[in-house]
């Protein structure tokens, strides 16, 4: 079987917006006398918009009607209307998700992404999706080397450390473009206040080209700190975002740095002081001349708009075949995760009442599973299960294959009026948010996320 999703990602960051359309193919792998085993087998680009200023009303607040018109315009280009759209990931990224009516940016551009994905990106999810959009986590796959993938944007950068292809530690750090506006005269006219003691311009000051690079060799030591390339002192502190939790241990001496992000654009090539009305070119060259680019670094195969083709092409996973659904309504958004360890999967009932009890809408449980479990296994945990989760929705999230085996059995405890999803092969961490869309053939489509919604 093969089946093609037309996918939308779109990134509403600090400096920039941006959407790309890319078509998902599917492929089921496994043999016609086997249960089906499906995958994403090929992402295909179709289009790319061009890179939009952000729109904002003064300094703290996103314009979310200004945004609607850009990307209504930006479908009509491509020739789609939302009807057309299967999948796709709306995603709100570094300062612009901390803005005051971030909530209601979601809630206006929601229905752009058929049925999937809004959210507002923690640095976790942002870290993935750059570090996929740019092709590092391709390229550590391809040649076995470790990669420290740092994403460069207007408010943050996001950091991912890649061992064979996959992700092992991501972080955040408060250095980007943005963080110090100028007008065309070289005026200073916007200071983050994430600056405040490492910066002492002020807005009205005239500054030169050397008074700004003071701070941007700076945000550039806190790069290099968090390479493990320079020994660390409070700045790295500072300058770490709380939301990525406490600051990583330094990588291994021997990495490959890669670079995404619109002042990736900057490391790469000389540009004006002044072209973007930021610190952007200036940071980018305090960059390409620290430590972080004396041993072996690449840009990526994407800069500017490495997150969005991360959101739109790298966001989904599919679920395992053997699922088990009755009377859920899709799409299925921002659901929040209670996980549950083997230790606690053996005896559910008690840990998961309580857990459940600090929900106050639905909630998905996630637990390990059984490797090829015996009916009655299977019917000894459905028990369990059904005992704490009555008279709620019932969503569980495996990570052995026996979604199919434990819903039936679940069914049959809790009736066939139940609203009942197992799913199965999704892995999902502690405080993770949950989406999952209407089933493509036998699987169902799956993004694990980090939310901030509350910042």
């Amino acid at each position: 079987m093969s089946d093609r999703l037309l996918s939308v990602g779109l990134d509403v960051g600090t400096t920039s917006t941006q959407m790309v359309l890319s078509e998902l193919t599917v492929e089921n792998r496994a043999s016609p006398f086997a249960v089906p085993e499906l995958e994403i087998a090929q992402r295909k680009i179709l289009c790319k918009s061009p890179v939009h200023f952000t729109p904002l009303v003064g300094e703290n607040l996103v314009d979310g009607g200004a945004i609607r018109t850009l990307v209504e315009e930006e479908y009509r280009k491509a020739g789609i209307s939302r009807g057309q759209v299967d999948t796709g990931a709306i995603i709100i990224t570094g300062e612009t998700s901390r803005k005051e009516n971030a909530r209601t940016v979601l809630e206006a551009l929601s229905d752009f992404a058929g049925d999937f994905v809004v959210a507002t990106a923690g640095p976790d999810l942002e870290s993935v999706l750059a570090a996929k959009g740019a092709g590092a986590a391709e390229y550590s796959a391809q040649t076995g080397e470790t990669v420290l993938h740092m994403d460069i944007g207007g408010g943050t950068s996001n950091l991912a450390l890649i061992r064979d292809g996959k992700i092992v530690e991501t972080g955040c750090l408060n250095v980007g473009g943005r963080l110090l506006k100028l007008d065309r005269n070289g005026a200073v006219t916007y200071v983050s206040p994430v600056l405040e003691g490492l910066c002492s311009l002020k807005p009205g000051n005239r500054v030169d080209p050397g008074q700004v690079m003071e701070t941007a060799r700076l945000l550039a030591q806190a790069l290099e700190m968090a390479a493990g390339l320079r020994e660390k002192t409070p700045l790295l502190e500072q300058l770490w975002t709380k939301e990525s939790g406490p600051v990583w241990p330094a990588p291994p001496a021997k990495v490959v740095v890669s670079f995404s992000g619109g002042v990736a654009d900057c490391i790469g090539q000389e540009r004006n002081w002044l072209e973007f009305g930021d610190m952007g070119p200036l940071l980018g060259r305090a960059i390409r001349e620290s430590r972080l680019c004396t041993g072996e670094f690449m840009l990526g195969t994407e800069t500017i708009r490495a997150t969005v083709i991360g959101a739109g092409c790298h966001s989904a996973q599919l679920s395992g075949s053997t699922v088990f659904c009755q009377n859920v309504a899709f799409p299925l958004k921002n659901v929040p995760v209670v996980n549950l360890t083997r230790a606690q999967q053996a005896e559910p009932g008690q840990v998961l009442s309580g857990l459940l009890r600090r929900q106050d809408g639905i909630a998905a449980v996630a637990l390990p599973g059984l490797p090829s479990p015996s009916y009655r296994e299977v019917a000894a945990l459905a028990d369990a299960l059904a005992g704490a989760m009555k008279g709620r929705q019932v969503l569980l999230c495996l990570e052995q294959d026996m979604a199919k085996a434990l819903g039936q059995a679940l069914a049959l405890r809790l009736g066939r009026e139940a609203e009942i999803l197992c799913i199965d092969r999704v892995k999902i961490s502690e405080g993770s948010y949950l989406d999952v869309g209407a089933p493509v053939g036998p699987a169902f489509p799956v993004v694990v996320k980090t939310l901030v919604l509350e910042k």
